[in-house]
């Protein structure tokens, strides 16, 4: 069957309605609690989910919810899950924490496993990612002006790269990455950036590659996956060189290259 029917326009402004939530915290000083796994847990991570799993339980109450700030519901009953909204209310909590800026809110519809629509938000600047399958990827600013994301740069073919990376997760397998393009004759200039940011850069042609050889969960990349297929590049587990799937039994992604 085909993925549902969604309205493009409302993600985008249950994004920003959740950006407001995030940003009155972040104008102030708040606590910082951290969960088991030792990442960080703000009450912005809290608002922006209670703002963006209400909403899209009125718009679209047949389409279940995997978020990060909710106990993932169990395999079982996932596994028959034809589509799934998949978010991270706050992707970036330690930018957040360390007042940097780069941290998006991001929503995805999944359909049998791929991300077949998504928005990324940066509140801070007001820039939103957005993107449905055979509808294009577009970058708006805090204007509202709308541009089309195209990037037909892939690194193989390229003198000059662009290799974008973590600012809060730089692996030694990242290192080796870039240092195998140099000794393969490449220019390399690196650019560290939050979140996922990092995937969104390249979809927008200001990176060439994102190798990302560390943890990441689905919820961080769904949304800005669905972005980066539309802008023409993909998102490639390492090992196998086929795309990302979600909704899978276990929640985290294996390693990947955005190119």
């Amino acid at each position: 069957m085909p993925a549902p029917p969604i309205d493009l326009g409302h993600l985008r402004d249950v994004a920003r309605r959740a950006g407001e939530a995030v940003l009155e915290v972040y104008a102030r000083d708040f606590e910082v609690e951290f969960k088991a796994d030792e990442s960080p847990l703000t009450e912005a991570d809290q608002r922006s989910n209670e703002v963006i799993v209400a909403a899209l339980q009125a718009r679209y109450p047949e389409i279940p919810i995997i978020s990060e700030e909710v106990r993932a519901t169990d395999y079982s009953e996932r596994a028959g899950w034809e589509s799934c909204w998949l978010i991270d209310p706050l992707d970036g909590t330690k930018e957040f924490v360390k007042k940097n800026g780069e941290f998006t809110i991001n929503i995805a519809l999944i359909h049998c496993g791929e991300p077949v629509a998504g928005v990324v938000y940066r509140p801070v600047t007001g820039a939103m990612y957005s993107a449905e399958m055979g509808r294009g990827a577009y970058l708006e600013d805090a204007g509202g002006q709308p541009v089309r994301l195209e990037n037909t740069k892939h690194y193989s073919n390229e003198q000059q790269i662009t290799v974008v990376a973590s600012r809060s997760h730089l692996s030694q397998e990242v290192e080796d990455f870039v240092n195998e393009l140099r000794a393969a004759g490449k220019q390399v200039e690196f650019q560290s950036a939050g979140s996922s940011l990092k995937l969104c850069l390249v979809a927008e042609g200001k990176a060439t590659v994102y190798p990302r050889f560390a943890p990441t969960m689905e919820w961080d990349t769904a949304a800005a996956h669905a972005i980066v297929n539309e802008a023409g590049r993909q998102v490639l587990n390492r090992e196998t060189g086929e795309p990302l799937t979600y909704n899978k039994e276990n929640l985290l992604n294996p390693w990947f290259i955005v190119e």
